[in-house]
Parts: C-alpha cells; structure tokens; sequence
C-alpha cells in the first residue's frame, strides 16, 4: 500500500506560521520518502505549470480544439444534417497528414531511414505542417534530441516526468518551444525544409483548415462540416494519435530488444499509430525504415515506403542485418534468465551464450551467401551458383538447429530453476 502524500488536518483552527513550517516539511519529506525527491525537485515539478511558465499559443490550441471540434460536428448535424461523405473528408485528410508525419517527419527526415525523390518531400512537408505538430526543423530535433537523451531530464518529452508531461504536457511549456538547430544541420541545408519552416502557419493554416473546409462547402454545400471534420476533428485525432507515441509507447507492450529505455513493443499501438507502435525495435534500430519487421506486422508507414521504392519514388532504404536483430533479441532473452536467476549456473549460461554466438554467426553467413548470390547469379556459370544455393540451404538447417538448441537450453535452464 502505498504512503499518501496528502496531510489530514483535523483542526478547524487556522494554522500559525509555525505549524504552516510543520505542514512544509512534513508534506517534502513525504514526497522525497514516496517519490527520492529532493527539495529542488519538488518545487520544480510543483512549479512546472505555473502560467508564467506556459507557451500560451500551444496551450490555448491543444486545449481549445478538442471542445471546439466537438462543438462544430454537433451544429453541423444540426444545422445541415448528417454527411458520411464529410466522414470520408476527415479520414483523407487525416491519412494525408498522418503518413506525412511517420513517413516524412519520422523516417525521412528526422531518421535518415530513406531517401527520397523531391516531389515526395514537399508533399510530407505541406501535408506534415497540416497535422499542426511544428515545422520538421523543430519536430526532428526535438526527436533527436529524445533519442540522445532518452528517459533522462534532457528528454524533452521524457517519460519520468509523466504520463500527461510526455503526452502533451511539455507542449505545453515554453520550455518545449525552444529550438535547438544542432541537431538538425544537415536538415537547415535543404531549400524546401527552410521554406516550410519560415512560412509555417501560411502551410498549415490553408492546407490544414481553409483546404478541407473549402472542399466541405464547394462539394458538399457546408462550411460547417468541412471546418469541423476535415479540419479540426481530424487534427484533434491525429495529435493525440502521435502523442500516444510519446506516452503509451513507452508504458504498454513488451520488450523484446532491450531493456536499456521504456520504450515497448505494441502491436495495439501500431493499429494507432500508422505502424509506430513497435517502438522498443525503433529505439534500438532507429534508422531502420521500418518499424514492423515481420509480414504481419501492422505498419502502413513502411508499406509506403516500399511502394514509393517500387516506382523508383524512394531509394537508399535503410535495412538493419538480420543476424543484429537476433543478437539483439537473443541477448535480451540471455538477460532475463541472468536477472531471474538467484544462484546462477555459471556452466550453464556459458553454455546458452555459446550457442547464441553460433546462431548470430550461422545467421550471418547466411545472409554473407546471399549477398553474393544476389551479386553473381547472372555472372557466374551456373555450376557455381547452384553451390553458392546448396550452401545457403545447409546455412538455413544450421540456423535452424542452433535457435532450437538455444532455446532448448533456456527451456531446460527455466524448468531445472523452477524445480
């Protein structure tokens, strides 16, 4: 059970200076028992939402348009009735911005996961500023800068302060509009990057509201709804979808990479999120261009990314080795039986790390064949390819039967603790 923080004062009488003193300290060294604050911490976290210290433009708008999209969608229904077309509106529009900020903002810009042709660029540009998150200038360092510093003070939407504080809460605060261009050179060197950045809210203002609402009065004869669907509720929607990636990603879901940060692994969070919810690959494996690495995996933004490949809109596609991310997921299984363990078999572990090097290493020159398969199959003779395949085929058996070993040994390790 935990200690409530919280004093009951059962006297009616008002508090002498000396008891308010009392109160001070009882109250700090409750929180620093509850919570290992130190004083300076507490007044910080106490003061942090002070209104001297809120961005006003960002609050008013992150707690204005909730109310307003809602008010607008129920005099709409009123006024000119129910539309699906209007729903459809909202959803292209919300696609449109959506993909713009995992495609574009994420991978392409602020990753480096991939390269691509200009017209793609400018179209996540225009479409990224109609999502209303900032310019890909602040958007990329800020998530930068979350990578560096992840889980610590310098996080600028660091988890530890919150749930609400990684959510929306640092938007909130002046200090989360401060922009720091180190991190972002290379980004200050593209023409169209700086264009979107010096005329914003000229971007995001027609392509995000006057757009959708113009389509909704010009095809379906209400301003009303084309204001409060395409425009508001859709990026009401869409911010909240991507602060779940600050929030709940690092809250819900497993771990099967490292354990090094919070962030999880969440299938239910990729249906949200356009793909991004498999958020503990992404903080091992950032450039990677995909967040999904299995067929199944839910995750549109890599989709797209693989079509715009197809038709030579993208190129230079980032692709973490497959042996990396089974050493990753190997050593993280390796962790857990040394962490569960009280009187650890030093013979054993031994054993099951042997045979992980051996499954990375068959792995590896697995994928070292097809590399030169894939280079020499219409170069060599035909006797030497067919090698090259018969080699690749024992390497696959190989793999196959060191994983099954190691996972035997980890099975065996389990039921001989538990026994």
């Amino acid at each position: 059970m935990k200690t409530s923080i919280f004093l009951t004062v059962a006297s009616t009488t008002p508090l002498k200076k000396a008891d308010l003193t009392f109160v001070k300290f009882n109250l700090q060294l409750r929180l620093k028992n509850c919570y290992n604050l130190d004083e300076g911490q507490i007044m910080a976290k106490s003061i942090k939402y002070y209104l001297k210290n809120l961005s006003w433009i960002n609050s008013l708008f992150l707690l204005l348009t909730p109310p307003a999209s809602i008010t607008l969608t129920v005099l709409w229904i009123y006024f000119d009735g129910f539309d699906w077309r209007l729903l459809l509106l909202g959803i292209f529009f919300y696609i449109l911005s959506g993909i713009s900020i995992t495609a574009g903002y994420h991978r392409l810009f602020a990753h480096k996961a991939y390269d691509a042709h200009p017209i793609v660029k400018i179209f996540f540009l225009v479409f990224g500023a109609a999502a209303f998150q900032n310019s890909v200038l602040k958007w990329a360092s800020d998530h930068r800068i979350h990578h560096s510093e992840v889980d610590t003070e310098s996080d600028p939407y660091n988890i530890n302060e919150g749930f609400f504080y990684a959510h929306m809460g640092w938007i909130l605060l002046k200090e989360g509009n401060h922009f720091n261009d180190k991190y972002v050179k290379d980004l200050s060197r593209d023409k169209w990057v700086l264009f979107q950045h010096n005329h914003y809210f000229k971007i995001a203002g027609f392509f995000g509201i006057l757009l959708p609402t113009l389509i909704g009065w010009l095809c379906f004869d209400t301003i009303l709804g084309g204001l409060a669907i395409g425009a508001l509720l859709k990026i009401v929607i869409l911010h909240h979808s991507t602060f779940f990636i600050n929030s709940l990603c690092h809250y819900i879901g497993t771990t099967p990479y490292t354990d090094s940060n919070t962030a999880k692994d969440s299938w239910f969070m990729a249906l949200l999120t356009f793909g991004e919810g498999y958020h503990n690959f992404h903080h091992y494996f950032q450039a990677d261009f995909r967040n999904g690495i299995k067929w199944f995996h839910f995750d549109p933004t890599k989709w797209l990314i693989q079509f715009l490949a197809k038709i030579k809109l993208a190129y230079k596609l980032k692709k973490t080795p497959d042996f990396k991310i089974m050493s990753a997921k190997l050593n993280m299984k390796l962790l857990q039986i040394k962490k569960g363990a009280k009187d650890i078999d030093d013979m054993a572990i031994l054993e099951i790390e042997k045979m992980k090097e051996k499954a990375i290493e068959s792995l590896r020159h697995l994928e070292e064949l097809n590399r030169k398969y894939q280079t020499a199959k219409d170069k060599l003779p035909s006797f030497s390819v067919l090698e090259i395949k018969e080699k690749m085929a024992l390497a696959k058996v190989e793999i196959n039967y060191n994983l099954k070993k190691f996972e035997y040994l980890i099975q065996s390790y389990n039921s001989y603790r538990v026994a």
